[in-house]
């Protein structure tokens, strides 16, 4: 059937896009431990490595100079950027004393975590939290110790601070075993980390920034192309060769899309405009291909990058995995400008109605709740020959980031309206959690959505419309027939699918960050208690089921009663998910929405209105 064609797709992808596009390495010597040897657990030695037989990364002279560099814009808006936090909510002692209690628990768990990859990973990418081992996922280049930096200075871990950005000043981003670079990942962890560390720390540090120039002239080394867009998976050893090189015509949106917060920010700091030239191009000609697009407003999850302008090339449309960031970034870098730019603000109002057309459905549920999620879409061609959007209702934890967005948005952009739409996406996601035995929301599922206008009252939940809908969805028995109603309980039995979704196609959780993501933004943006709540109750079943010997582990699937843990943990896990629970539960004004933008894997970068 062509819904279990579609469903199958959609799965594949997810599972491609999660997981596959990572490569396995051994780790180089980052210089963590000491010029020529590290200690691995147990005392073992690493020998040192040179990387891909000696060969080490180095900026040559362009073959392709960029003429003039654009300036970051200077002019002022014409009226202040609306303020993003609610004004701080009242609490009585009993309330703050339940705060600091929930505070205090979030900061054993991240210093868990932390002081397990210090003990047994550190110099590496990531700790294998089962194992006590390592891996280098990243490049080899301690992709935790510099994610962490500014959680570490947000918790008011001052000591291990210190001596982890002494640690940074000797990664070595000449070398690495790698066969290509990720473009995108380099930037939102590296350069982030070390921007968002220096500016917290009030710039006490020099040698952050110095090392973020590091990593930035690494990441402009894959913008040497003749129309100067970006190589995001960087053959760096043909370009240390000295060949010339080429963008790409199959590049993910997420990845081409989602560099200029980060490197704006670098020519703030040190006025040298060739980073924000780069980012300045690519938006130039995303907002040419906006309306251009076979849905036109939203780009699809490939582009073509050896285009001049650049181009959308398919039919598949998303706010989840390979696009995500892309338009989460376009209020994000309208506020970094404090408002001086108004391409960003365009470019948002462009696509978020096409998305809530397209897209946004409201969702079947037993309780009956105001909920919604973005969908994805592709466009098909009728028998006819027209063109028609086919949304399939597959909701993603990448997505869940977006109540934030739309929240954020609704505030900086005076959207009012799209208030209720973010807390509805927010609930969304809440409710994922609440619905699974283990309390944790899944990667991917399908849920039921309520076809009609959302305005009217017909989304009403009974077991009979669930399991028309699980008939819908599953097709027909052996012989041809709708599946009875005890064929269907035995599919929600066997598959453990809880009430409310049609189908669970992706039963992990790898300690991922969007869901209280946008808790933690609709909290600031509102001053509502309630999403406290909602948060403490998700981190009570995170730490549960997560925490391990060594730090914390994901999970191979939520619907389990007692799910089994996976020698993993992504450096997000104390970046971006630790980091929102800590900033919930914590002083309203740290790193206030007024002052700072916090880049996707939640790296603070100072506002250029801020105070």
């Amino acid at each position: 059937m062509a819904v279990r064609r579609v469903r199958v797709i959609l799965a594949v992808i997810a599972i491609w896009v999660l997981g596959s596009w990572y490569y396995s390495w051994h780790p180089p010597d980052s210089g963590l431990f000491n010029l020529t040897h590290g200690h691995a657990p147990g005392g073992q030695s690493v020998p040192a490595s040179a990387g891909s037989k000696g060969l080490k990364w180095e900026k040559r002279p362009p073959r392709y100079p960029v003429d003039k560099f654009a300036t970051l814009p200077t002019n002022k808006p014409t009226k202040q950027v609306p303020r993003v936090q609610a004004t701080k909510p009242q609490e009585t002692t009993a309330e703050k004393e339940l705060r600091l209690g929930r505070l205090a628990a979030v900061e054993e768990s991240f210093k868990h975590s932390w002081n397990g990859y210090k003990k047994y990973a550190w110099g590496h990418d990531e700790i294998k939290p089962l194992s006590g081992l390592y891996k280098n996922p990243f490049g080899g280049w301690a992709a935790t110790l510099v994610d962490a930096l500014d959680s570490l200075w947000l918790l008011g871990m001052k000591e291990d601070f210190e001596i982890a950005v002494r640690a940074c000043d000797n990664i070595n981003f000449t070398t690495t075993e790698t066969r290509d670079i990720n473009i995108f990942e380099t930037t939102i962890r590296y350069l982030g980390g070390f921007l968002a560390a220096y500016e917290l720390s009030n710039k006490q540090y020099p040698s952050l920034l110095k090392k973020a120039t590091e990593v930035a002239d690494l990441v402009m080394t894959s913008f040497d192309t003749p129309n100067h867009m970006p190589i995001t998976r960087f053959p760096w050893q043909k370009y240390a060769r000295g060949e010339s090189q080429t963008a790409r015509s199959y590049v993910l949106l997420a990845e081409i899309g989602s560099l200029n917060l980060e490197l704006t920010k670098l020519s703030q700091l040190t006025g040298d405009m060739q980073y924000y030239d780069a980012v300045q191009r690519i938006s130039d000609e995303l907002e040419k291909d906006q309306k251009r697009t076979s849905m036109p407003g939203m780009w699809s999850v490939i582009i073509d990058a050896t285009k001049t302008p650049i181009k959308s090339t398919g039919d598949s449309y998303t706010l989840g995995g390979m696009s995500d960031s892309t338009y989460e970034y376009l209020g994000k870098q309208y506020l970094l400008l404090g408002g001086a730019l108004n391409q960003p603000r365009k470019m948002y109002e462009g696509f978020i109605e096409v998305a809530k057309k397209h897209l946004l459905r409201r969702a079947l549920n037993p309780d009956n709740l105001p909920l919604q999620f973005f969908a994805d879409a592709r466009i098909v061609t009728s028998p006819g020959g027209d063109k028609q959007v086919v949304t399939t209702p597959i909701a993603q934890h990448l997505t869940c980031f977006a109540g934030g967005m739309v929240g954020m948005a609704a505030k900086i952009f005076e959207r009012p309206s799209d208030l209720d739409v973010a807390e509805q996406l927010t609930e969304g996601c809440v409710w994922s959690y609440n619905q699974t035995v283990s309390g944790i929301g899944p990667e991917i599922f399908h849920f039921i959505p309520c076809e009609a206008d959302i305005a009217k009252d017909d989304c009403q939940w009974s077991e009979e419309r669930w399991l028309n809908s699980l008939r819908k969805y599953w097709g027909h028995d052996t012989t041809g027939d709708d599946l009875s109603d005890q064929q269907l309980e035995k599919i929600i039995e066997t598959r453990r699918l809880p009430r409310g979704m049609v189908e669970v196609d992706d039963r992990r959780y790898i300690l991922r960050p969007e869901a209280i993501e946008s808790v933690f933004m609709m909290y600031r943006l509102t001053g509502d208690s309630k999403f406290m709540d909602k948060a403490w109750a998700m981190f009570e079943a995170i730490e549960k089921w997560t925490r391990s010997k060594y730090a914390s582990a994901a999970l191979d699937d939520v619907t389990a009663s007692h799910p089994t843990q996976v020698d993993s943990m992504e450096s997000f896990w104390l970046a971006e998910t630790l980091k929102y629970f800590y900033l919930i539960f914590g002083d309203w004004d740290l790193a206030n929405l007024d002052e700072w933008v916090l880049n996707t894997e939640a790296h603070p970068l100072r506002r250029a209105d801020a105070p």
